[in-house]
């Protein structure tokens, strides 16, 4: 028998072996599931290949399809199609799963197995509260339940947690040093900024800009983490209600708001128009396409909004094309690339 023939014959046997370790259940078969420590110290067990996740909220809806949207079984909520178009095509429009976790919990058991995901995970708190949800879910499916730490701060680590319990852990170390390089240049950028130069800043949620964010709250999160200090966190709480009695006299010169009714009305209100902020418009809308940059869920959405906040409250320290910021933010996490009109309905900030 000639060489070539030995040698095509050696090649084909190759082939058909990686086929049979390669097909469908063998490998699988073999592999031993993997134990992998969630945020809140929890051993998970994973199967060798996780490509079915459901979220357990909004948050790790965000989280998951950053990172693997393939694997996204749907939304908490269904997006609208104004959020859908800056998503990546028949992934930001899959169904309504309900939710697991947090206020309003929709989503059943009996949804959740009938979808047969391989993972559930959840971002955000890993107080007492939310382990024994995901102990007891997890008891009752029989399917694996992992806890982030959702907290700003805590981005890079939970990528590359969420990569390994995914088994995508170069494209999670990507997305967690661009994170990790994003914080750690604005918090020097503001750390630079003399207090006595810092403004008062007041963070306006709801449609009469009465609700907002004390000391502590996850909402306010995103200034704590760049060191400004807002004039309602000087108090302890969550989300609360203030009087307008109470913004005159805290007077604040910058104000940031999620919600497009304050924005558009507060100058034209006799209830704001002494405030610093109105007078020198300084009322700024926040993005919030296909999700808030600062708030409206809590999650690796408000890594560009550091960049707009600092722009916003720090003008001549913050000098950055916030397009740009944009453009390179939404391909890097929501994998898609925005024309310019895009951009610009982004920034905008409104609905």
């Amino acid at each position: 028998m000639g060489s070539a023939l030995l040698d095509r014959r050696r090649r084909a046997l190759s082939l058909a072996a990686l086929a049979g370790l390669c097909a469908p259940g063998v490998a699988l078969a073999q592999a031993a599931p993997r134990q992998v420590e969630d945020s809140a110290g929890r051993r998970v067990r994973v199967p060798p290949r996780v490509q079915r996740v459901f979220p357990a909220g909004p948050p790790a809806a965000i989280w998951l399809y950053t990172l693997a949207p393939e694997a996204l079984l749907g939304w908490p909520r269904a997006n609208r199609p104004e959020e859908i178009e800056f998503l990546v095509p028949g992934v930001g429009n899959r169904p309504e799963l309900g939710r697991l976790t947090g206020r309003g919990n929709t989503a059943n058991l009996e949804t959740v197995l009938a979808l047969k995901p391989d993972l559930i995970v959840d971002t955000g708190s890993v107080r007492q509260t939310y382990v024994e949800l995901a102990d007891r879910v997890q008891q009752q499916t029989g399917i694996p339940y992992a806890l982030i730490d959702g907290a700003l701060e805590a981005v890079p680590a939970g990528y590359r947690l969420l990569g390994e319990l995914m088994g995508v852990r170069e494209r999670a170390e990507a997305l967690a040093r661009h994170a990790e390089d994003t914080l750690r240049r604005v918090r020097e950028r503001v750390a630079g900024v003399p207090r006595e130069r810092h403004p008062r800043v007041y963070y306006a949620r709801g449609p009469h800009g009465l609700e907002t964010g004390l000391d502590g709250s996850i909402n306010v999160e995103m200034f704590e983490a760049m060191g400004i200090e807002l004039v309602s966190t000087r108090m302890p709480g969550g989300l609360a209600r203030v009087s307008v009695e109470q913004v005159l006299n805290w007077d604040p010169e910058v104000i940031i708001t999620i919600d497009q009714t304050f924005a558009q009305s507060a100058a034209q209100s006799p209830l704001w128009r002494n405030v610093s902020a109105v007078k020198n418009g300084r009322v700024h809308l926040s993005p919030k396409l296909p999700f808030g940059w600062v708030d409206f869920p809590p999650s690796v959405n408000r890594l560009p909004g550091l960049w707009w906040i600092g722009a916003k409250v720090f003008p001549e320290r913050f000098r950055e094309d916030l397009a740009e910021i944009a453009r390179d933010f939404y391909r890097r996490f929501y994998q898609v690339e925005l024309s310019p009109e895009q951009v610009r309905r982004v920034l905008a900030g409104r609905d």
